[in-house]
């Protein structure tokens, strides 16, 4: 019999080693293991594509892990492996992972008032309204407040005067990041110590993220960035250290937490959902949040377009640092049009159409706003123009081409759409506003 146990503790041993594929990079120096794209097959006009897309969609940083080492690592014009950027609201999903350490640490119950840890008067809700929010709210951005205060109040702003009633707790969904912040004050109290020093102790110093909280915004260097999505992918384990062991958190972290918005967890965003809500409106789309990537995708998103993509089922984590893409972008249009790009790495070299590609700034688009046609420059006048019009969630509206370099948008409803012009050369994409 002891023998028979003694096989078992060593095949269950040999499991979990098998199971850890996952490379891990030093936490004390800058070596990191590189996975070369001819062992994936990944095609290098592909490569090239994708290069060419993201310099110029204002890139400043991109990497592709692929089992925790890097595939792909791009760094544009003065930007380099040790610059650092601000993630935005991409910073969100760190504090998701903070406040579960937090919980299993008995710092906190997410299932508590905020009040216990932050007092009462924090919002201008009534105390008995304001007692019904509990951190877990916070977390799922349900916390009832207005998301559109009126002026000058912003939905960024954490002023008491500024987190106001609008619904009871748990009924309703709506980005708010002016309440999220509040999770920064909490666990800054429940661990004595300012927010950065927090984060480095609960997750930093055990994975080798240096970067720094200013005035609730995370900056950090690529790789960090690159870290923490790792540490996403390998379900809050760093190597042999398992720093959030809280599973059922974590799987309640990057799953369904409310029934309003599907495609929202504690503070990440989900793929693969039948419906999903975006930032600052109350339309539910039927369909997934980037209709174009794999089901199982969980991501970190922030303004200007800062990604920390997670695929589970592909071992990959990709991050993006940069300015904004597009102009007056508000959500998931460079999110479709950009895994687009990647599906093709490893589509057996299948030609992307335009393998020279440059967003031309001398393409102008006019009128803006218009009423029923728009018309544009900087192509040639003989060409044939393949367009497509988007709208703000990513979806293809209309795909056609133009002869005259006018297009007909008077069956469109009045709103803000994007263009997507196209020929054998380049191509541009512009916002517009249809009156």
């Amino acid at each position: 019999m002891k023998q028979v146990f003694t096989l078992l503790l060593l095949l269950l041993f040999f499991i979990r080693g098998r199971a850890q594929t996952n490379y891990f990079p030093p936490t004390n120096n800058s070596t990191w293991d590189t996975l070369s794209p001819t062992q994936l097959n990944w095609c290098s006009s592909s490569i090239d594509s994708l290069n060419n897309y993201l310099q110029s969609t204002k890139t400043d940083a991109f990497i592709i892990l692929k089992n925790g080492k890097i595939v792909l690592e791009k760094y544009f014009g003065t930007f380099t492996q040790d610059s650092i950027h601000y993630w935005a609201s991409a910073g969100k999903s760190l504090t998701a992972m903070i406040t579960g350490i937090a919980q299993q640490k008995g710092m906190l119950n997410i299932n508590d008032s905020a009040s216990k840890y932050l007092g009462t008067g924090w919002t201008s809700e009534t105390p008995a309204k304001e007692k019904l929010i509990t951190i877990k709210h916070l977390l799922t951005m349900t916390g009832g407040m207005n998301d559109s205060p009126a002026l000058p109040c912003l939905t960024t702003s954490d002023n008491s005067a500024c987190l106001q009633y609008l619904a009871d707790a748990g009924t309703r969904w709506s980005y708010h990041t002016g309440a999220y912040r509040k999770i920064e004050d909490i666990i800054s109290s429940v661990t004595g110590q300012n927010y950065t020093a927090a984060t480095n102790n609960l997750i930093g110093n055990k994975i080798g993220m240096n970067g720094i909280w200013v005035q609730s915004v995370y900056y950090s260097k690529a790789r960090e960035m690159a870290r923490f999505g790792l540490l996403a992918l390998n379900k809050g384990i760093w190597q042999n250290d398992t720093i959030l062991k809280d599973t059922a958190y974590y799987r309640a972290m990057i799953n369904t937490s409310q029934n309003y918005n599907l495609s929202y967890g504690y503070l990440w965003w989900l793929n693969g959902k039948s419906s999903a809500m975006v930032p600052f409106s109350q339309i539910q789309y039927t369909r997934k949040l980037i209709p174009n990537a794999p089901n199982d995708l969980f991501c970190a998103l922030g303004k200007n377009d800062q990604k920390i993509y997670v695929i589970p089922s592909e071992s990959m984590v990709i991050i993006r640092m940069g300015s904004a893409a597009y102009e007056g972008e508000t959500v998931t249009v460079y999110d479709s049009i950009l895994w687009n790009y990647i599906n093709k790495l490893s589509d057996g070299c299948v030609s992307t159409g335009i393998e020279t590609f440059k967003n031309t700034k001398k393409c102008k688009i006019f009128p803006n706003p218009a009423t029923n046609f728009i018309s544009f420059s900087g192509f040639s006048n003989t060409e044939i123009i393949r367009y497509s019009i988007v709208n703000v969630y990513g979806q293809v509206l209309y795909n056609d081409d133009t002869y005259n370099h006018s297009i007909n948008i008077s069956e469109l409803p009045a709103g803000q759409y994007y263009v997507h012009l196209q020929n054998e050369e380049m191509q541009a994409i512009k916002p517009f506003i249809k009156n």
